[in-house]
């Protein structure tokens, strides 16, 4: 208990001896942890809401509006020839469906609903592939199909979301390791000039029989002190960044109510950030300390 209580003395001491280092280790720390953290929750936020895109990308086969219903049938016929290699499962939207379709889209134009009749809307067939892969290739078969006008698929457009949603996740991560560095650095630093400030006392316990992992503890406590509040600092802003992303995707009813993030998301990524926080600060004091590491 004794040796405890010399420990967390010894840390304070320490802590406050080189305040101003040990003040810019820890936002520099929090900082890098948050951008890491809020790196981490964004991408979890884009993969729930691509994930229904990833499994079952749709794509359309509209019909021409004056196609025989065996054209139509054939294609029905196909699609079920399909199941399950290509085709997940299809809807098939006959005029009347995709009149009440049409009237949802424009509901803010009434005088083009009222216009419009069932009869002169394509029929069509809303199809979920296997796997994403697999969408150009059934959308290849039936663009040339008998009776159909054209095969739309929103393919692309996932493609270019996710693959800017990546160059955004690596830049950012490239700034967050930089960070992660330099705090490192300061950290090691930090370590360093303690253990200078404290060379004469370090050279008289270790002449009266003091071990090295008595001498070393207190600055690895000072380390993991450092990274571990400024780990806890960037938890308590990604507890405010999941709560303003929570905000902004709630009760909408546009593309973005298919993106959420969830407690356990926040919780598992504020675990790692504590993790690599006080990983970065044990770290940067064994670097600190190799001088007294030998046996």
């Amino acid at each position: 208990m004794a040796r405890l209580a010399y420990f967390a003395r010894e840390t304070f001491i320490s802590l406050r001896r080189n305040l101003l280092m040990t003040i810019a280790g820890i936002i520099t720390v929090a900082v890098s942890l948050f951008l890491f953290g809020g790196i981490r929750l964004v991408q979890t936020v884009v993969d729930h809401g691509t994930s229904k895109w990833r499994n079952g990308v749709e794509l359309e086969i509209f019909m021409k509006p004056d196609a025989p219903a065996a054209q139509v049938a054939a294609i029905r016929a196909s699609l079920e020839d399909d199941e399950p290699a290509l085709v997940k499962r299809y809807r098939f939207l006959d005029h009347q469906a995709a009149y009440v379709e049409f009237k949802k889209i424009f509901r803010d134009q009434p005088a083009l609903i009222e216009s419009t009749t069932p009869d002169v809307l394509p029929e069509s067939f809303r199809v979920s592939p296997v796997a994403a892969e697999k969408t150009e290739v059934v959308a290849d078969k039936y663009r040339t199909a008998p009776g159909v006008d054209t095969v739309v698929t929103a393919q692309e457009q996932v493609k270019k979301l996710l693959s800017a949603t990546r160059w955004i996740n690596l830049g950012f991560t490239a700034i967050a390791l930089a960070l992660l560095a330099s705090s490192l650095f300061l950290i090691v630093n930090t370590i360093r000039l303690a253990t200078f400030a404290r060379r004469r006392e370090i050279e008289v316990m270790k002449l009266v029989g003091a071990s090295n992992w008595f001498v070393r503890i207190p600055f690895l406590a000072e380390g993991f002190a450092q990274g571990a509040i400024g780990a806890g600092l960037a938890v308590g802003f990604l507890a405010g960044l999941k709560i303003v992303i929570a905000n902004l995707v709630e009760n909408r009813t546009d593309i973005l109510q298919s993106f959420y993030v969830t407690n356990a998301d926040a919780f598992a990524i504020g675990l790692l950030m504590l993790v690599i926080g006080a990983a970065i600060g044990m770290l940067g004091s064994a670097i600190g300390l190799r001088r007294f590491l030998e046996a």
